[in-house]
């Protein structure tokens, strides 16, 4: 994997699976606040520990001594997610996985991880978000494909109106669709294999539960 890859470290749970520990393989590490707790279970260690440290367990605040520290006061103009995403990025990033970000006890955080995404995806970047056990991507005007395993579930979900929608090789295909902004009309589909999204005019993001086959 490129060096312009980089994993966040960030605070909500993390599953090993095997899709995850392939998704970050030979990427660099930036940890957010007490997203460092994933640096062990992953056996990384992360070049740089960014954040306010409002979250990070006082048992881990003397763990990993070496990974240089950059803090933060707890009345800050962003997230530390966010701040961990700047610092990947002015080191070279092009692609980022945010691993941590859909789950914990934050929803707003949870919330405000997906809108970034699509913000980070429109200038061109490569995003994952991932717990493990769920996955999400930006799809914005264009065409993607997700390697999903055949009966897994995946959803669209629309942050605007989205015009020319195309789902291909799922259960409920779709052909040129244009789905209304809070629609849940494209929620809890099934792959057949490897699923490809066409996108006239929008912004959405596809959330998909690679390891959930309750939907067969």
């Amino acid at each position: 994997m490129s060096q312009s890859t980089f994993t966040i470290l960030l605070g909500g749970e993390l599953s090993l699976t095997e899709r995850l520990r392939s998704a970050v393989s030979g990427s660099r590490f930036i940890a957010a606040d007490g997203g460092m707790r994933h640096a062990a279970a992953l056996g990384v260690v992360p070049e740089l520990w960014v954040g306010d440290f409002d979250s990070t367990p006082p048992d881990l605040k003397g763990a990993f001594p070496h990974v240089p520290k950059q803090p933060y006061p707890a009345a800050k103009a962003a997230t530390d997610g966010e701040i961990a995403v700047s610092e990947a990025i002015a080191r070279g990033a092009r692609r980022l996985v945010l691993a941590g970000a859909l789950s914990g006890e934050r929803s707003d955080h949870a919330l405000q991880l997906l809108l970034y995404a699509v913000s980070l995806a429109e200038q061109g970047f490569d995003i994952l978000l991932t717990s493990g056990t769920e996955e999400a991507v930006p799809l914005l005007a264009g065409k993607i494909t997700l390697d999903l395993p055949r009966n897994s579930l995946f959803s669209v979900s629309g942050f605007s109106e989205l015009h020319g929608l195309f789902i291909e090789n799922a259960r409920y295909p779709l052909i040129d669709f244009h789905l209304p902004f809070g629609s849940s009309r494209t929620i809890s589909n099934v792959a057949e294999g490897k699923v490809r999204f066409t996108l006239g005019s929008g912004r959405a993001i596809v959330l998909a539960r690679p390891y959930d086959f309750s939907g067969v």
